[in-house]
């Protein structure tokens, strides 16, 4: 059976989003657009993925909680977790490693917690889009401690990622899948194999700031029956 993704959605609680990422809206959207699986991956926080996964209770959609880190090479990487209070435990984590920035709104936009119910509850005052403390090496060891599943994002993309940063994908990362933007994928990793020590497989996911750029119906995982999301996790892990 087919089950359609979208493993890479920003809440309102990333600054360079929409206020209108709520989980209702995101949640609602998502659904619109006939998708089984998505996964809400913040700037360096899980702080609204619960929130999402509560909106989405009695919905046919699952919910899987993760967070974009930014490495301190500046490359974004996405971090997947089987499990909400292991995501809240690394974003506890992340958040210790963050450098103590004073978010400035009218310049980087809002950074707003919201409840299951679209009520905003605060918001995190320290800027969220910045580097860590933490490299890309270092960060793929802890993920692994915490079960999660780990992959670089949009590789093929001129800023923010592991080829642009640093011209080469690590041999050592463990990890099986990149996330590609390339409207052809497989011409991109043909056309630059010198730059990766082997084979990967890839996701295409929309890296969404808005409702509308949230992925249609397109990219898929097979599975016999419904997956839970350990299940998933388990497939990005493994490849």
């Amino acid at each position: 059976m087919k089950f359609y993704y979208d493993l890479h959605i920003h809440t309102a609680l990333s600054p360079c989003a929409e206020d209108e990422m709520t989980p209702n809206n995101i949640v609602n959207m998502s659904m619109l657009k006939e998708l089984d699986i998505i996964a809400i991956t913040d700037h360096n926080s899980v702080k609204n993925a619960r929130a999402c996964a509560e909106a989405a209770e009695g919905k046919n959609l699952i919910v899987i909680p993760g967070m974009e880190v930014e490495t301190s090479e500046e490359i974004h990487c996405v971090v997947l977790f089987d499990d909400f209070d292991k995501a809240e435990a690394f974003g506890e984590y992340i958040g210790q490693n963050l450098p103590a920035i004073k978010n400035r709104e009218d310049i980087f936009g809002n950074q707003l917690i919201i409840d299951k119910d679209d009520e905003i509850k605060g918001s995190v005052k320290n800027l969220l889009s910045v580097a860590s403390g933490i490299g890309i090496s270092e960060l793929f060891k802890k993920a692994s401690e915490y079960g999660a599943a780990a992959f670089p994002s949009h590789v093929d993309r001129a800023s923010n990622s592991v080829i642009s940063n640093l011209g080469m994908m690590p041999p050592d990362l463990g990890c099986e899948y990149l996330e590609l933007i390339a409207d052809d994928p497989f011409k991109y990793l043909r056309d630059n194999k010198r730059l990766f020590s082997r084979d990967y497989k890839y996701l295409k996911n929309s890296d969404a700031h808005n409702l509308g750029n949230i992925s249609e119906r397109a990219a898929y995982f097979e599975f016999e029956n419904k997956p839970a999301i350990v299940d998933i996790i388990k497939k990005i892990k493994n490849g």
